[in-house]
């Protein structure tokens, strides 16, 4: 299944101008708050309407402005997962499943046991949504979308209102639950873990627009843009300037460096993820190893797994150096390592 999305629309002094085309079943879309994640969707889902462009899924135009093509939601059979699962709150489970429903008695019958089993609801028939935990909430809802059997699915947001444990849990039940489930799936989060996990294909969004797209592993690993490698849990950025083709100066941190790649020549930003550090103690390594920075930390973090340092460079800059349990134990031998070193295939350049 082919999805081309390209649309514009206006909100006051907000304008989402997206533009992509995927043949992925698992699509994420990643932005912060108001980023215009929400609004691609609804317009996708005929909710919303654009004021210029075109929507087509598997060669059939939902939305065309130039010849004037709107198709309404219900033919679109796109199912739609809201955030708060938009159940009916005096309808039981198997009422709820049953609503919107077609066919003879019998088949909605047989269609609506056939989704209680599928998402084990089995005695919750008689249950009304109020009764429900958040996770049998969930497969309610879902079980209400798919038993149409819409050919698209769109997730806006579902974990957002949850604790942390339920979340997870209730991921994990999501991506087993669509296993079998042909068509194509968007999920739409500001969580970079949720997308990471459930996503083929990314996108991510930044003040109405793609600032990033690609498959999600390679977007982690290389983000391109400033926004992207922030959305996707960089933690240090900084601007730069490139001096040639294999070095570049980051002002922020007082640092130089030298390395074997190429720097692009675009190259405007420097990004490198608190977790990708190497420690290094005196002696252990070259004195003319220039790609590294001394590490004084001015603040620390200790969280339950890893500890979080905050060194500050000697030009007023801020490092971010994130050290998991395991390299803790070598760090209560050795004690606080004299600099930190940057790994040149870490090193992220950004547009």
């Amino acid at each position: 299944m082919a999805l081309t999305v390209d649309i514009r629309k206006k909100l006051g002094k907000f304008r989402l101008d997206v533009r992509f085309r995927s043949t992925s079943r698992r699509i994420g879309i990643l932005g912060a708050s108001g980023s215009g994640k929400s609004m691609t969707l609804k317009c996708i889902a005929g909710i919303e309407q654009p004021d210029e462009g075109r929507i087509e899924s598997d060669g059939k135009v939902f939305y065309d402005s130039r010849e004037k093509t709107v198709w309404k939601p219900q033919k679109r059979n796109i199912g739609y997962l809201f955030q708060n699962y938009a159940l009916f709150p005096t309808m039981t489970v198997e009422k709820n499943i049953a609503a919107g429903l077609k066919g003879s008695r019998q088949e909605k019958e047989a269609r609506v046991r056939e989704m209680i089993q599928k998402f084990r609801l089995q005695g919750l028939e008689n249950h009304l949504p109020g009764e429900l935990s958040g996770g049998q909430q969930q497969r309610t809802a879902l079980a209400r979308i798919l038993a149409y059997r819409p050919e698209m699915l769109l997730l806006d947001e579902p974990f957002s209102a949850l604790d942390m444990h339920l979340k997870d849990q209730l991921e994990r039940e999501l991506s087993e639950m669509l296993e079998d489930y042909p068509g194509t799936v968007i999920l739409v989060s500001h969580s970079r873990d949720e997308v990471y996990r459930f996503s083929r294909e990314l996108l991510v969004l930044d003040r109405g627009q793609i600032a990033a797209a690609g498959e999600t592993k390679e977007l982690f690993r290389n983000p391109v843009s400033c926004e992207a490698a922030r959305l996707t849990g960089c933690k240090n950025l900084t601007k730069v300037r490139r001096i040639d083709s294999h070095t570049v100066e980051a002002p922020d941190w007082g640092l130089t460096l030298h390395l074997k790649r190429e720097v692009p020549e675009w190259t405007a930003w420097l990004g490198y993820r608190a977790h990708d550090f190497i420690p290094v103690w005196d002696g252990q390594t070259d004195e003319k190893e220039r790609n590294r920075i001394p590490c004084e930390p001015e603040s620390v973090a200790e969280l339950p797994f890893e500890k979080n340092y905050y060194i500050r460079t000697k030009t007023g800059g801020k490092i971010c150096w994130f050290v998991q349990r395991e390299q803790l134990r070598g760090m209560e031998e050795k004690g606080m390592p004299d600099a930190l070193a940057f790994a040149e295939e870490k090193i992220l350049f950004l547009k």
